[in-house]
C-alpha cells in the first residue's frame, strides 16, 4: 500500500482495554494492511497484557506525567484519565519511529462507512482501508490543514436531509475522533475533557484549518458503555463540565445550551460565523 515517499501509519489511542480493542478488529475486517501502532501510557496497569495481545514492537508506551506538564488540561484537578496526553504525545512518536504521516484513531469504531446521497444516505461499510486512508493522506498533503477528520455518526442525524450531506461545499471545519496528521505540522491538543472541540475552536479562530470529510464516516460501540477510557471521567464530572470548558476557552463564539428532544442533555453549541475568521482576498482591497 505504501512507498517510501507515502508512509503513514495508524496510531490507536488506548487505555486499559487491551482486550477490547473493537478499532483493530474493524482495520483487519476492511483490509488495512499498514503499521498499526497501540499507544499508551506507563501508568495503565494492563500495558503488559497490550504487549502479550499485540506484540512488543507494535505497543508504544509514553510518559503521562512528563506529557500532562506540556499540556493545558484547563483545569486543576491533576486528573490524569483523559486521552489529552496521548493526543499529544502522538507527533513525537511518530517522529521517532520514521513516519512523517499518521492518523490516530479511537479504540472503539465498530466501521468505516460510505456516507453519500444516491436517492437515499448509501451506509455501506468501506472494504478497503488502504485506499480509503491512503485518498485521505494524498488530500491532506495537497493542502494546508492542520488536520483532516472523517466523518461520525452523529454528523448524518436526518438522512439526506441534514447539513453534511445537503451541501458539499460546505465543509464542516472541525475535526472529531480521528485525525490525519503530519510531524511538520505539528500542533498541541488543550483541554482534558472536549479536547476535540477545544482544539479546533481555539486554533481556528486563530486562522488555522481543520476539516471533516462527509463521504466516510465512523461508528463507534455507545458513549459510557464501554467501561474505562474517558467514560469514567465523563460519568465523574458529567456533560456540563465536559461542554463547558469549550465555552471557557471561547467565550466569544460558544456556549452551553441543550441539544435533543426526547432525551436533552447540555452540550457545546458553536457560532461558527464569530469563531473562524472569513479572509478576503487581497484583490478586493479598496485603495
Amino acid at each position: 500500500m505504501q512507498s517510501k515517499q507515502n508512509k503513514f501509519a495508524v496510531f490507536i489511542l488506548t487505555h486499559g482495554r487491551p482486550d477490547k480493542v473493537l478499532t483493530y478488529k474493524t482495520l483487519l475486517k476492511n483490509k488495512y494492511t499498514g503499521p498499526i501502532y497501540f499507544i499508551v501510557d506507563n501508568l495503565d496497569k494492563t500495558v503488559d497484557k497490550y504487549i502479550a495481545n499485540f506484540g512488543k514492537d507494535n505497543v508504544i508506551v509514553f510518559d503521562k506525567l512528563k506529557m500532562l506538564e506540556q499540556s493545558d488540561t484547563a483545569n486543576n484537578t491533576g486528573e490524569t484519565r483523559t486521552i489529552l496526553m496521548a493526543r499529544n504525545a502522538c507527533f513525537e512518536i511518530a517522529k521517532k519511529l520514521g513516519f512523517e504521516y499518521f492518523l490516530q484513531l479511537d479504540d472503539d469504531y465498530t466501521s468505516f462507512r460510505y456516507r453519500y446521497i444516491d436517492k437515499y444516505v448509501t451506509k455501506g461499510e468501506s472494504k478497503n482501508l488502504d485506499n480509503a486512508f491512503g485518498a485521505m493522506f494524498d488530500y491532506y498533503k495537497s493542502t494546508n490543514l492542520l488536520s483532516l477528520a472523517f466523518a461520525q455518526g452523529g454528523d448524518f442525524i436526518g438522512g439526506a436531509s441534514c447539513c453534511m450531506l445537503k451541501n458539499y461545499q460546505n465543509v464542516a471545519r472541525k475535526c472529531m475522533n480521528t485525525f490525519f496528521c503530519s510531524v511538520n505540522r505539528p500542533f498541541k491538543f488543550v483541554g482534558a475533557m472536549n479536547d476535540d472541540v477545544n482544539t479546533y475552536v481555539t486554533l481556528g479562530s486563530r486562522g488555522n484549518l481543520f476539516m471533516t470529510v462527509p463521504f466516510i464516516g465512523v461508528e463507534q460501540a455507545a458513549t459510557q458503555q464501554q467501561k474505562s477510557g474517558l467514560t469514567d471521567m465523563y460519568l465523574r464530572f458529567g456533560t456540563y463540565c465536559k461542554s463547558f470548558t469549550t465555552t471557557m476557552m471561547q467565550p466569544s463564539s460558544v456556549k452551553v445550551a441543550m441539544m435533543g428532544y426526547n432525551n436533552p442533555r447540555l452540550h457545546h453549541r458553536i457560532d461558527w460565523y464569530k469563531t473562524t475568521p472569513k479572509i478576503i482576498r487581497e484583490k478586493h482591497k479598496k485603495l
